[in-house]
């Protein structure tokens, strides 16, 4: 999830369990605690960039890691609040319980999520909620606001923590329930049009749960969908398929970064020419308007040209296509189409 989803999570669970001790900077050491995984930003000062990407939630954001840092904030926090007597125990459980909390969280949208490393490299991705979801979010900002300005003795700081983690919970489970729905629509959608299934994968569009993004990937390719949970049961999700154009990666593919893009993005892949600009390309993090605007370029763009700036990969298509239009056409392909 996004940073200022950790922070006000963080500060959150913080205020409730060490505010009796140490007031509002509970929430401080909260806020830090859960973004502790994240610190793996810093591989970007060694790392080549397809590097980074791998290791971004990778090892930091695993079980074992956050078991292990949790000893050390643990004592660390224990002896900067030395005078309030915080108890070894309760600070270990508290900083492991928080990151753990932080890694299963990222896990529920698309990037992949190392949580058994180094015992094991697969990414869990369990694509329930887009990375930023304001409805996920929003109650949680405000409850973070709320005990900020209440005062430390109040008595409706309980009911503001209460409140602030009940609705995200709550809209986690309605967008399990969601998936499930659009799940089995797909399913239906791809015997319809005989596209062979050997699993596919549905995630939501940018900022909502009704919206959903497809991938059916092949060895060939990748089938790409998308479907509202407002369509009608009898609406056949059309698709598009993407060729992986394994053939252009034949001088590159033992390079450097081919080799880690491809560990990235999980063998869904696909590569295309510009004139003279090879790409690789990782459909799992969408189309910014691709339900409604074709042909539509894949958010993540990585260009194979030597000394190309590829900062904002995974921006990039989403800088390209973004107009002020684009959430009142998701507005309408959310609605639902299709006729009893």
């Amino acid at each position: 999830m996004d940073s200022i989803t950790h922070i006000v999570l963080g500060a959150c669970i913080g205020d409730a369990v060490l505010s009796k001790k140490i007031g509002k900077k509970a929430m401080l050491v909260g806020a830090i605690a859960q973004s502790f995984p994240d610190f793996d930003f810093l591989g970007g000062l060694w790392l080549s960039l397809p590097e980074n990407l791998y290791f971004h939630r990778g090892i930091t954001h695993s079980f074992f890691f956050g078991f292990f840092m949790a000893f050390i904030l643990a004592f660390v926090t224990q002896n900067i609040f030395r005078k309030q007597a915080l108890p070894f125990k309760k600070l270990f459980i508290f900083f492991c319980l928080q990151m753990w909390l932080h890694d299963i969280l990222d896990t529920c949208n698309s990037y992949g999520t190392g949580l058994l490393e180094p015992f094991s490299h697969h990414r869990f991705s369990f694509d329930l909620l887009f990375v930023a979801d304001p409805f996920f979010t929003i109650p949680l900002i405000a409850a973070a606001i709320a005990l900020l300005v209440l005062k430390t003795g109040s008595s409706f700081r309980k009911n503001w923590i209460v409140a602030g983690l009940f609705l995200p919970c709550m809209y986690l489970i309605y967008s399990v329930s969601n998936k499930d729905s659009v799940d089995e629509q797909v399913a239906k959608s791809l015997a319809k049009q005989e596209i062979q299934n050997t699993g596919f994968i549905t995630t939501p569009t940018p900022f909502n749960t009704w919206l959903w993004y497809i991938m059916v990937p092949t060895d060939s390719g990748v089938h790409i969908g998308y479907r509202s949970v407002y369509d009608t049961k009898n609406y056949v999700t059309p698709f598009t398929f993407y060729p992986k154009n394994e053939q252009l990666l034949s001088s590159r593919e033992n390079s450097n970064d081919v080799i880690y893009l491809k560990k990235f993005a999980d063998s869904i892949y696909t590569i295309e020419k510009y004139n003279d600009s090879l790409i690789f390309t990782v459909p799992r993090f969408g189309r910014i308007a691709g339900w409604d605007k074709k042909p539509s370029a894949f958010n993540f763009q990585y260009y194979l040209n030597d000394g190309f700036d590829n900062t904002l990969v995974i921006q990039r298509g989403r800088a390209k296509e973004v107009d002020r239009n684009i959430f009142a056409r998701m507005y309408y392909r959310i609605k639902g189409v299709g006729k009893e």
